[in-house]
């Protein structure tokens, strides 16, 4: 999967509208090879878009867990640590 698009499930707190709309961007992006469509595709990329971030939003609304919500701040030194390790910066 895209490094870009990012787990949104079972943060605390939520995922926001635009978080999910920025993974459905980049999940359109990334099907589609496509950085910026031309004129005549950008109304297929942006319902595509529109569509993804829809559904998107609803599976997240519908999952369930009994695990407890994950930190975002933890989450993101975890990523960092490992980052610092994987290329040294």
């Amino acid at each position: 999967m895209c490094r870009n698009i990012r787990n949104l499930y079972n943060f605390a707190p939520p995922a926001t509208d635009d978080e999910v709309r920025a993974s459905a961007l980049q999940y359109v992006r990334k099907i589609s090879g496509f950085n910026k469509p031309s004129q005549v595709n950008t109304a297929a990329f942006e319902r595509a878009v529109e569509e993804v971030t829809a559904i998107s939003r609803q599976l997240l609304d519908t999952l369930v867990t009994n695990a407890p919500p994950k930190d975002r701040e933890a989450e993101a030194a975890k990523a960092r640590a490992r980052n610092q390790e994987r290329y040294g910066t």
